[in-house]
């Protein structure tokens, strides 16, 4: 029989790596916010794949979703997949602000 005591580590010290890791991406993300080296679509590049890393930190460890069994990795999988796809869609539909001359 399958229980979380058996492949959950229950210290507190992955959690607090991942926490500095979180902080330290953060900041990362306010310094290229901050100083604009990248042009802006570089910039959108650069900082979202820096919030996909933070968003899969934050799932897999304090969402507790690295310890669950292969199915249910498969289904959160899929999601994020269609959710980027439709915002892939929607984005393009926003592009449409920049003809129509509201400032």
């Amino acid at each position: 029989m399958h229980t979380v005591a058996d492949t959950h580590d229950e210290g507190k010290g992955q959690y607090f790596w991942v926490w500095g890791a979180l902080l330290l991406l953060t900041a990362v993300e306010v310094v290229l916010a901050y100083r604009q080296v990248f042009q802006p679509i570089r910039m959108l590049e650069a900082l979202m794949i820096l919030s996909v890393i933070k968003s899969a930190l934050i799932i897999g460890w304090f969402m507790h979703l690295k310890y669950e069994i292969a199915a249910m990795k498969w289904v959160m999988m899929v999601a994020v997949c269609i959710c980027l796809c439709l915002m892939c869609v929607f984005f393009a539909d926003a592009f449409r602000i920049i003809h129509l001359g509201v400032k």
